[in-house]
Formats: structure tokens, sequence, C-alpha cells
């Protein structure tokens, strides 16, 4: 059997959780690899002090924060790694990059700025100090391992640092650079989350991006299987410290999955279903603290599906734009030239409602990029002849109802609505695709909770 298997930062937390990692990975038979993410808030901690340091100018907080790093690795590796020799092969290599890691702080330090290039390089450290861990704490337990950067995996990327994409012909590279070592007996130890550009410039794939680096994998060796492992049992009905009732999902289609990931529920990276589609490769979302659970099994379609809808999520910190086009263009010319300046920044949008008569679009969007989609649309309306007026609202949170048992289904929006009706909520928006697996809507933040418990109820998600 050919396996990828990725760990969360919870798994690998400290040197204890790590040892825990190497025990379940050495008891695993057939050709594996392995995915590791960064150690747990280390990302986190790497973001918010890259930002700081830019900020202050300090040479010493940068020099003290990389101490920090540096001392905090070592210990790890102490903890997990009982081979002397091969813990100070791995001692020295933490301590040569976070070499590199310090003069690139000192680098953002002196300029006074953290350009997007900058920042994937710094953020980067985090999985790139925790592979050479994970690796030797294999190789002290008798694991051939090696640990491989994901450029070095074959990841090529281009060069849209922070959410960065595979160019054509990655997964050839992956290939040829992977399938070698497993037909030599040894376990790749793969860095999560980043791959690198053709130049060989650090990129990243966006946050939570070693799920999509572990599918990338998969796809690319063909594996029979992709396991992800979580701090979770699988993936639930709903936020279990929103609804005390959700229960985890045993079967969940491809698509539902990906309804679900960008819609917000932070278990799968977005992306992270697209590269194993085609070939049919299941992937397991497992709980490394039960290992012998099944999990979630995510996989193609059934025939039939006994629930109507399946889970419920939310996105609290969301935002309402409302666009009203000028009378003297097409809703489509007003539509085309806001997304394209949306677009130009970075700016997400996660729903989409038109009034084609009133001239009017609603967009909405994470509160956090509400003042550069205000700026993007400023630039549109600088000639004043695009749009009318336009507001904003951010006192709002977005739903999302997904099953792939609504599509056909009549009255699933009727049921939401009663719901919904029952707990006097009034809807702000709506929105549904074609497929039917995604009914959405926008509510009053205050209450978002309320309308998802009482949904959650309606379709008996937790039973």
């Amino acid at each position: 059997m050919r396996l990828v298997m990725k760990f969360g930062g919870v798994a690998v937390a400290s040197g204890k959780r790590i040892k825990t990692v190497a025990e379940l990975i050495k008891r695993t038979e057939g050709e594996l690899v392995v995915v590791t993410s960064a150690l747990f808030k280390v990302t986190d901690m790497l973001h918010e002090n890259a930002i700081r340091i830019t900020k202050e100018g300090e040479i010493e907080h940068a020099k003290e924060f990389v101490e920090h790093i540096r001392a905090m690795h070592e210990l790890a590796a102490a903890e997990a790694i009982s081979d002397g020799q091969i813990l100070r092969e791995v001692c020295e290599e933490l301590k040569e990059r976070t070499g590199d890691l310090e003069k690139a702080m000192i680098g953002i330090c002196l300029l006074g700025e953290l350009s997007a290039r900058s920042y994937d390089y710094i953020v980067s450290f985090g999985e790139r100090l925790a592979a050479p861990i994970v690796s030797g704490t294999l190789r002290s337990k008798g694991v051939d391992a090696v640990h491989l950067s994901g450029g070095e995996a074959g990841i090529i990327t281009n060069e849209e640092y922070g959410n960065a994409q595979p160019v054509p012909g990655a997964e050839d590279g992956i290939r040829a650079r992977i399938v070698p070592l497993l037909a030599q007996d040894k376990v790749p130890v793969v860095t999560g989350y980043i791959g690198e550009t053709e130049k060989g410039i650090t990129t990243t794939l966006g946050r939570g991006g070693s799920d999509y680096t572990a599918t990338l994998i998969g796809a690319a060796i063909n594996a029979d299987e992709i396991w992800l492992w979580k701090e979770t049992e699988g993936i639930m009905s709903a936020d279990p410290k929103i609804i005390p009732e959700a229960k985890k999902i045993p079967y969940i289609s491809y698509r539902e999955a990906m309804e679900l990931s960008y819609f917000g529920a932070s278990i799968l990276h977005p992306r992270a279903i697209e590269p194993v589609i085609e070939k049919d490769i299941p992937i397991r979302v497992k709980n490394l603290l039960k290992p012998d659970d099944e999990g979630t099994l995510i996989a193609k379609e059934p025939e039939h599906t006994e629930k109507v809808a399946k889970a419920i999520t939310l996105i609290e910190n969301t935002s309402i734009i409302n666009i009203a086009g000028s009378g003297m263009r097409s809703i489509s010319e007003v539509a085309a030239r806001v997304f394209i300046a949306l677009a130009a920044e970075n700016v997400n949008v996660i729903m989409i409602s038109q009034g084609s008569s009133e001239r009017t679009i609603s967009i909405v969007i994470d509160s956090a990029q509400l003042n550069r989609a205000i700026d993007a649309i400023k630039k549109v309306n600088s000639s004043g002849t695009i749009i009318r007026d336009f507001t904003t609202n951010s006192n709002v949170s977005a739903v999302g109802v997904v099953g792939a048992g609504m599509a056909g289904t009549p009255g699933v929006a009727g049921k939401v609505f009663s719901a919904l009706g029952n707990e006097g909520i009034s809807i702000r928006m709506i929105s549904q695709g074609s497929s039917e697996y995604n009914i959405s809507f926008v509510v009053r933040r205050e209450d978002a909770f309320r309308a998802a418990r009482a949904i959650h109820k309606m379709f008996e998600m937790g039973k």
C-alpha cells in the first residue's frame, strides 16, 4: 500500500508528540510519504514577529526572537531523538537554518519593509525547522527517513506569494523526486505548506497548505490513500464549540468536502481536494489521539445518501458590500469592473447576489479585507460613471448548509427558512449554486450561532 500521511501542528507540538508520530509511522506498512506542518503556533509566531520587527526596526528584538525559536526547536529535538549522534546532526542543521532566519529578520528590520516574497520566506521556516526533527526522530527509531523542502520534493509553483499554485507539469516533477526514494525503501519527510518557483524562490500555498501539499504528492505518486492527521475525530457536522451535539461524519463526498472548505470550515485547505478527484484517491481525516478510529472518509459521491444536509459551517467576521450600478452601464459591465478590481487586490469573494432590475450587486467578503475592497471599488468609480453608490455592513455572518442530498430534493430551502423564521431571524442575503450542494445565507452577527443551531437541529445533522 502506498500512503501519504500529513501531520498538523498539534501532532508535532512537542518532542513527546513527535515521538508519538514516529511510532505511528514506524508501525505503518507499505510505502509511505510523510508531510509535516510547523510546530504548533510557530507559523503564527513568525507571522506576528515579522510584522512587529518590520515596524519597530529593533535588531536586538529580531535576534531575541530567533534565539527563542531556535531554543524551542532544540528542546523538541532533544525530547524526541534518542540517538546522540543524530541529535547533534539535527541541532547543527537547526542552528544553520535559524541563522538564515536571523539574516532575513535583520534584513526586513533594516529596510523597514516586508514584501510578499520576504514574508513567504520567513513564514516557511516553521516547516523547514520541523522537518529535520521529524526525520531525525524516525532515523533514531531505525526508519530510513530523509527530509525535503517542498521545492526539493518537486512542488514548483507560480510567483503568487502567499497563495502560490503549482505550475503545469509540477506533478511530473514530484513523481520524479519521490518515487525513486520509495523504491529505495526510504520515507520522505516533506515540508508542507511551501514550494518554490522555477527560479528557486520560496513560496507558500496559503494557510493550511500542508493538506494541499499532501494531496498534490498523493496524486503525483498515485497513492492508495491520503491520511490527514488532525486534532479532531474527523469532519464534523458543525463546530462543536458552537453546537455541542455535532457529530463526526463517517463519509463525505469530494464535492461536499470542497463546499465545506471553501465556505470557511478550517478542517481542510480549500484546494486540497482538487488534485485527487480525477484519480479517485480517497482521503481520510483521522485523529492522532485515536489512531485506530476510521475518521472521516472523503471519496466519490455514493449513488444514494441518507442525509439531505450533512453539515453546517459559518464564517463569523464577514462584511456585505452593496453596489448600485450607474444607469448608463449594464449590470454585466458593472460586475466585470468590480470583480476585476477586487481580484487585483486579492480580495476573496465568499458570496454573490444580484438584483438585475435595480442594477445592484451584493457581495460578501472577509471583514479583514474590507478596506482593500473599498479602495478597489473607489478606483473603479474614479470617473463616476460606473457605480452610482455603494454601502457596507460589517455586522453580519455568513452561514452555509452543505449536503449532496439537497440536490433535487424539494423543500430544502423552505426548511432552512422555516428554522430561521421560528427563531425570529431575518436573512440579509441568500445564494445557492446550480449544483444545489450548498445553500448560503447572511444574517446579523448576533443571530449567527442561533441560526446554525436551529438548522443543525432541523436537519438532524448530529444524529
